[in-house]
Parts: structure tokens; sequence; C-alpha cells
């Protein structure tokens, strides 16, 4: 058995291990997330609501309690000038008293009056009465008119304390409302996360169930591979080869660009069918008529390292390319069979597999070979 036979036979022997491995591989964070990102971005904003909606609520209540301190303040002093009232109402009511006595007594005040030695102590009398009546009626006057201003100060702070009371009420309820959008927004991203997961398990369960049957089918090839012969014309029995890599004289490079690319998107797109780079054959074998790169290469790849487009870790990044991402398929397509071009000879070769992929690259190898075939 020639050499070639031995490293194809461990290449299909390695495959599903290749296949499972590359399955296994693919972390959490690398599988769909656009509807989680989504609701995460939404959580984001109802998050700047709430600390918009809790200073809101601390100005409204530091407001109430600003307007509260000021009533206090008020209701103190209608409670001082209630009480100085009575006193000085008394005081004005004793003047009059003695000032009636003095009017109704046996000495009237004309006698009271005429009684003055001169007119200068009659005028100072006269002026002594007029200020002691003046003094009682000013001070009673001064006590209603502060009496007025604060009950009318109470009329404007009680307004004003209602209608920030009313302020504080609406801060509180947006706020509510805003935790409530978040708590749901959290379910949802709780729930959205589950789902993935276990789309990832099933996904992985499938790559290991075909891991499996294609582990199977290279363990009966490479059995007949063994005992493969072919009669001479001499009648003689002679081993059949198998070659390692994809044969390349399976890609007729002769013929021109319209032919080659209506051949190969056909099977490109037979192979892509029911997969997110569905449709896309044509733009696989233009760029690699272009570039002279075997069209097979890149679908192969697309299928080891995201299940044809199913699972991108970066958007459009099917064939995990680095830390690369494209705004569209084509874009993206056009970009990695140029790359295979440039840095892969446009082949696979296992010295390119172990380049592409080095922890695994047997397993890689084993995998893209096999999907080559299968287009």
């Amino acid at each position: 058995m020639s050499s070639e036979t031995r490293i194809r036979q461990h290449v299909r022997t390695a495959l599903v291990a290749g296949a499972l491995g590359a399955a296994l591989a693919i972390p959490l964070a690398a599988w769909p997330t656009m509807a989680r990102a989504d609701a995460t971005s939404e959580l984001q904003s109802v998050q700047q609501q709430i600390q918009e909606g809790n200073q809101a609520y601390e100005e409204a209540t530091a407001r109430v309690e600003e307007l509260q301190a000021q009533i206090d303040e008020n209701e103190a002093r209608i409670a001082e000038l209630e009480a100085e009232l009575p006193t000085q109402q008394a005081r004005a009511e004793d003047s009059l008293r003695a000032l009636y006595k003095m009017q109704q007594g046996t000495g009237s005040l004309v006698d009271l009056l005429l009684s003055a030695s001169d007119f200068y102590e009659l005028l100072s009398t006269i002026q002594y009465l007029d200020v002691i009546q003046s003094s009682n009626n000013d001070a009673i006057e001064e006590l209603q008119a502060s009496m007025n201003e604060l009950d009318q100060t109470r009329f404007s702070l009680n307004s004003q304390m209602e209608e920030a009371e009313q302020e504080r009420q609406r801060a509180e309820d947006a706020l509510a409302q805003a935790n409530e959008a978040r708590a749901e927004l959290e379910a949802q991203i709780a729930a959205q996360a589950a789902a993935e997961e276990a789309e990832r398990l099933a996904a992985i369960e499938a790559a290991q169930r075909a891991a499996e049957e294609a582990a199977a089918q290279a363990a009966a090839a490479a059995e007949d591979e063994q005992d493969a012969t072919f009669t001479t014309e001499s009648g003689s029995q002679a081993p059949i080869e198998v070659p390692s890599s994809p044969d390349a004289g399976n890609v007729d490079w002769s013929s021109d660009k319209a032919a080659f690319v209506a051949e190969w998107s056909a099977r490109i797109d037979a192979y892509l069918a029911g997969s997110p780079l569905a449709g896309q054959g044509t733009t696989f074998a233009e760029a690699a008529w272009e570039y002279g790169v075997d069209p097979r290469f890149s679908p192969a790849i697309s299928m080891i390292e995201s299940t044809q487009g199913r699972y991108c870790f970066l958007p459009h990044n099917a064939w995990g390319w680095g830390s690369s991402s494209w705004d569209s398929w084509e874009e993206a397509i056009w970009d990695h069979v140029e790359g295979l071009a440039i840095g892969y000879g446009g082949q696979l070769t296992y010295a390119g597999a172990k380049k592409y992929c080095p922890p695994n690259a047997d397993y890689w190898y084993a995998g893209v070979l096999a999907n080559m075939e299968r287009i």
C-alpha cells in the first residue's frame, strides 16, 4: 500500500473526530445572538430611562420636602401671630374702656381737658390719649396685615405642594413602568439564551450523528480501498490508488468562464441548498474563476467552520476567518476566496490545513476533503 493510500485511510478514520471536534469547539458566544442583541440594546435604553426616572423622582421628592419646610415655617409664624393677636386686642379694648369711663364718669373728658393748668398741658393730654388709641389700632392692623399675608403664602405653598406631589407621583409611575419593562426584557433575554443553548446542543448532536455516519462510510471505503483492484489486459490484478487530496482533474480550467461558472454554480447551489448560503453558487464560482481557486474549497470550509453559515460567530463569517465580519455574503465570499488564493495556493493541502487550523489540522483536513468530494 502506498504512502498516499495510508494517509488517505488515516484521514478518513479521523473524520468522525474532526467533525465532532469542530462542532464541540464552537463556543456559545459564536451562535446566533441577533435577537438577544436587540433585546440587550433595548434593555440598555430602558436602564437609561430608569436612571433618568430615578433622578426625576429624587428631584421631585426634594422639591416636596423643600415646600413642606416652607409650609411648616409659615404655619409656625401664623401660630405666633395668632397667639399675639388676642393680647393686642385686649390692650386695645382696655384703652377703649378706659376712655369710655373717662367720658362717662363724674369727671367728664371735657372736665379733664379743662382742668389742665395751661394750654400746653391740654395739648399734651389730648396727644397722649390719641397716641394710645392710635398705637393700639396700628398694632391690631399690623397683626391683621401679617395674618393676611401669611394666609396668602399658605395658599401659594399649598398649591405648589399639590403640583409637586403630582409631579412626584408621575415620576414614581414612570419609574415603576421602566422597572417592569426591564424585568420583562431580562426574562426575554434569559429565554432567548436558553433557546440558543438548546439549539447549539441540538446542532452539536446533529454534527455528532453526521460525523459518525461519515466515519462509518469512511471505514467502509477504506476497506474497499485495501482490496480495490482492476484487471489489466494481461489478466493480472492491480491495486487502485486513491489520492490523498481532491482530484484537481475534476475542475476543468480549460473551459471558458461562462461554462465554468454555469457548471460550478449549479453544483455549489445544490450542495448549499437550505442553508443561509443557499443561492450563492454563482458568487463562489465567479470568485474561484477570478482567483484560480478550486471552486469546492471555500464552500466546503463553510460546512466545517459554521455548518454552511448557520452558526457564524461574526456577521457573514462562515469560515472562522479571524475576527472579520462583512455586510453581505457576496463581499465575504469574494474576500475569503481571494484569501485562499493568496495564503493557501487555492487548493486543499495538508500543509494548508496545519496553517488554517493548527490545533486540529488532521480533523479539519478530513472534514474539508470529505465535503469537497460531495460537491
